[in-house]
């Protein structure tokens, strides 16, 4: 499996035109990325990004300060 590290402005705009799946990481209280959640980014800002849950079809905010994306 190739994932993109999304990052810049034009990153999250391809992956929300093209649908892509999206794998979103947070940090966990012992300081581990884990994943949270995957699913198709519905919106995104300087500060924030929406992403719309694969399986569930629910929508949740990240931080684009303290989450990294990754494009599958």
């Amino acid at each position: 499996m190739i994932t993109r590290d999304l990052s810049m402005d034009v990153h999250f705009f391809a992956a929300a035109l093209s649908e892509s799946l999206v794998s979103v990481w947070e940090e966990d209280p012992a300081g581990v990325y884990v994943e949270a959640e995957r699913g198709f980014i519905d919106r995104y800002t300087a500060d924030y990004v929406r992403v719309r849950n694969v399986d569930t079809g629910c929508r949740t905010h990240y931080s684009r300060d303290t989450a990294m994306f990754k494009r599958i």
